[in-house]
């Protein structure tokens, strides 16, 4: 079988396993989110931590909840870190550096995990486990949540509240996420993922070397990085260490896993708004720009130019043989079309173009399908925005699900679409401006440039995955991507929370002639354009420099 048809192959199955999780997947958090019934471990979760879950929440007492939950898990995972040395199942090592704990801690809290350490060389059973994976569950609950109450700003009227945030941080946690991730890490375990709480081994090499290799909870922390679009690694390679992803069925599944719950938000959006019309054609939108970047992602890196990548079938450098090009481009453009930062290849090894859609990927805003509840609010924030266009080109005011965009909606929408990419551009500017560590870029020109621009995009997108090339363990670049990752994942949100809070108030506009037909294929096609154009017009000149001219020069 040709690479190229394998690749395809894999493409479909893929999408029949997403299209088959889809409705029953969606229709279930839809269950989960309208239920007025708590669990009886949920009930023993709010005793605990004193929440009233039946108690409404304005925008800003939501939005406290957020934050204030937020920043107890920044404190507590920088604590864990600080004290690594002293407790149990360290394995040895030492604590981590304050501001190394500071960048992990914004990383995993903010749901972004960039690492700037090598896992199996950092940290310990104890940190990986009761920090670092408990982090990937709870904040994917988080993004969740804030999605679920953009949505019931919308299906709302005349009332500020758009639910609990206590509430709905437990049910994401024990109803959604905890069950789906015990059976895919049965099904990794039961594919060769390794499981144990092991310690150092050292091994052979066939070099006649030696080398230290760590056990750990590998697989239960992998499916979860993968579930709630968190990234990372438990090792320094990633989702590319045969520990963590064996084959090239976990490959597919951890791909599968990455995209079922951002792809099925669009019918809980649906179901929740009462027209699932109208979450098809989010999901078109967002199925459409993922399948135009695994094509593009798959032709560049097929056919590379020079006869070493002709002789080689394609651009297999950075690349494992045993998922092949096809499988790298499909994690490639899954991970960087959502937040999740997990790699299966090193993208620094990508052609010109094919590194540039990553970052492209990521700068979109990662909405296609984007992260578990970031990508929904990210692509109902470009909805909004692609309907105050169309009304403009009508001399009509906007409406989307029966609510009226006014100016303040507009520009709580706008603020939402600037904030990253100011902080991506201004953190770049500054690093390449100001006398940082001289030996961090290890590639100068366009390529040095690109790995620049890739890290602080991925932290202010909270995708967390690296070009590679650039050694981002110094005190300037934990620092400002620990910071670019908490302001690009919190002050978004605050917009989020703000524009439910005022399309909740709002009574519904009855639906005319004249009002926009937006779960037609028009207005997923305007959608589509919104987007790209938006983009565009931000980012152009910054890929211009990097990967455009280091793909037109080769």
């Amino acid at each position: 079988m040709s690479p190229v048809l394998a690749g395809v192959l894999q493409l479909l199955a893929l999408i029949a396993a997403l299209a088959l999780a889809y409705r029953p997947l969606g229709d279930y958090m839809a269950a989960v989110y309208s239920s007025d019934k708590h669990l009886r471990v949920e009930k023993i979760v709010y005793r605990a931590i004193g929440a009233d879950p039946d108690s409404g929440m304005r925008w800003p007492a939501y939005l406290r909840g957020v934050l204030a939950f937020s920043v107890v898990g920044v404190l507590f995972l920088y604590l864990l870190q600080r004290l690594q040395g002293v407790l149990p199942l360290s394995l040895g090592f030492r604590s981590i550096s304050p501001d190394q704990a500071f960048n992990t801690a914004a990383s995993f809290v903010a749901n972004t995990n960039w690492q700037s350490y090598s896992g199996e060389q950092a940290m310990g059973h104890l940190v990986q486990t009761g920090g670092l994976a408990v982090q990937n569950f709870v904040s994917a609950a988080v993004g969740m949540a804030v999605a679920v109450a953009l949505v019931r700003g919308f299906a709302r009227s005349r009332t500020g509240e758009l639910g609990n945030f206590w509430a709905d941080l437990v049910r994401g946690v024990v109803r959604v996420l905890i069950p789906i991730a015990i059976v895919g890490a049965l099904i990794l375990v039961a594919c060769g993922a390794v499981q144990n709480f092991a310690g150092i081994h050292e091994v052979g090499t066939l070099t006649g070397g030696v080398q230290r290799i760590n056990g750990g909870a590998v697989a239960s922390q992998e499916v979860i990085k993968e579930l709630g679009t968190n990234g990372g690694g438990y090792f320094n390679a990633n989702s590319a260490h045969p520990f963590e992803n064996p084959n090239a069925f976990t490959n597919l599944f951890e791909i599968f896993l990455i995209l079922v719950i951002p792809f099925s938000l669009t019918r809980t959006f649906g179901k929740l708004v009462g027209n699932v019309r109208q979450g098809y054609a989010i999901l078109a939108t967002m199925g459409l720009i993922w399948l135009a970047f695994c094509g593009l992602m798959m032709w560049t890196e097929f056919h590379g130019g020079g006869p070493a990548l002709e002789a080689a079938g394609g651009a297999m450098e950075g690349k494992e043989t045993r998922f092949g090009i096809g499988g790298s481009s499909i994690f490639a453009v899954s991970t960087t079309l959502t937040s999740t930062g997990a790699v299966d290849s090193f993208h620094s090894s990508f052609t010109g173009f094919g590194g540039g859609l990553t970052l492209l990927g990521m700068m979109l805003g990662e909405i296609a399908p984007g992260g578990v509840g970031s990508g929904l609010y990210g692509m109902l924030i470009m909805a909004i925005i692609a309907v105050f266009i169309a009304g403009l080109m009508v001399g009509r005011t906007p409406e989307y699900l029966g609510k009226k965009i006014g100016t303040r909606e507009i520009k709580l929408a706008a603020c939402y679409i600037l904030v990253t990419p100011a902080l991506v551009l201004c953190f770049t500017a500054a690093a390449l401006a100001l006398p940082t560590p001289p030996n961090s870029m290890l590639n100068s020109g366009a390529h040095g440039f690109t790995e620049v621009l890739y890290a602080y995009t991925s932290g202010a997108n909270n995708n967390g995955s690296a070009f590679a090339g650039l050694s981002a363990n110094t005190p300037w670049y934990n620092t400002t991507i620990g910071l670019a990752m908490l302001l690009g994942r919190f002050v978004p949100m605050v917009f989020v929370l703000a524009l439910a809070g005022s399309l909740a108030e709002q009574k519904p506009v009855p639906e005319t002639a004249g009002t926009l037909r937006t779960e037609k294929p028009l207005f997923a096609g305007l959608l589509v354009g919104a987007i790209l154009i938006i983009t565009g017009l931000t980012y152009f000149p910054a890929l211009a420099l990097g990967p455009m001219a280091e793909g037109l020069s080769s």
